[in-house]
């Protein structure tokens, strides 16, 4: 049988700190660029602005929990 591999948890950790910069960069040039094409409207800003400065969770949730996914304890043998 083969071991199972997982990447240990402190690299998920180290990796997914830097993905989530960079979906958050991303996010970030994506719709402050897309600012420019909105009506000129108060209340179309507020609701552009709010919708999508919580919207970044949504993509990063799945990143979030596999980062926190815990080690499998090492078999250390029958007792």
């Amino acid at each position: 049988m083969k071991p199972d591999r997982q990447i240990p948890a402190r690299l998920r950790k180290l990796i997914g700190a830097f993905a989530v910069m960079a979906v958050l960069f991303a996010w970030i040039w994506a719709f402050t660029s897309l600012y420019d094409h909105l009506p000129q409207n108060r209340f179309v800003h507020l609701v552009y602005f709010v919708v999508l400065g919580m919207g970044w969770v949504l993509p990063v949730i799945p990143l979030i929990s596999w980062m926190g996914k815990a080690d499998k304890p090492l078999d250390v043998g029958q007792r």
